[in-house]
């Protein structure tokens, strides 16, 4: 039965998800952690940080994860599927359906419409990570510091998550009282 309610809830998600991964984080955060109770918001943040270091798209990986984490390898196997298949499902309907009609001007609104809701989504979970991320000085420190590396300089995304890891590492290693007192 557990099997059948890993694929049902990343299945859910998978419908409804558009926009890629990080649009999929509320659905996440409601299913996983306020419905199922499966996750923490914190077991979250760091399932979303691993799923966007590792090669493959946010939501497989996400989904992968938990699944594994919940139920060995064949929890990772349903979860996978389940959010797999929805989109597998949709594009092929729409595919054979609509495939004539893309640049039609009413679908080309109702994208439009779909884009706007997503930026939003988006947008929220862009909140929520910060404010479950930067908690303190420092933290809001190496955000400041990735943000003009990534927008002055335009570096690379996995240069910049190393450069991040190497920047909090240091703290840890240079201050550690400092960040011990801190955590207190």
């Amino acid at each position: 039965m557990i099997y059948f309610e890993l694929f049902y809830s990343f299945f859910k998600i998978g419908l409804f998800t558009f926009g890629g991964g990080y649009a999929m984080i509320p659905l996440l955060e409601k299913e996983l952690i306020e419905n199922k109770k499966w996750l923490t918001n914190d077991e979250l943040l760091e399932i979303m940080s691993i799923a966007q270091m590792t090669p493959g798209t946010i939501a497989i990986n996400a989904a992968t994860f938990v699944g594994y984490r919940e139920k060995g390898f064949l929890g990772g196997l349903f979860t996978t599927a389940g959010v797999i298949a929805p989109s597998y499902l949709v594009i092929t309907i729409i595919y054979h359906l609509f495939s004539h009609s893309f640049e039609h001007p009413i679908a080309q609104k109702a994208f439009m419409g779909a884009r706007a809701c997503i930026v939003a989504l988006i947008g929220h979970s862009v909140w929520k990570m910060f404010k479950g991320s930067v908690t303190d000085r420092y933290g809001l420190g190496i955000f400041l510091i990735a943000c003009v590396l990534l927008f002055a300089f335009n570096i690379h995304p996995i240069l910049l998550i190393v450069i991040g890891a190497g920047m909090g590492l240091g703290l840890y290693l240079f201050f550690p009282k400092q960040l011990k007192d801190l955590l207190k």
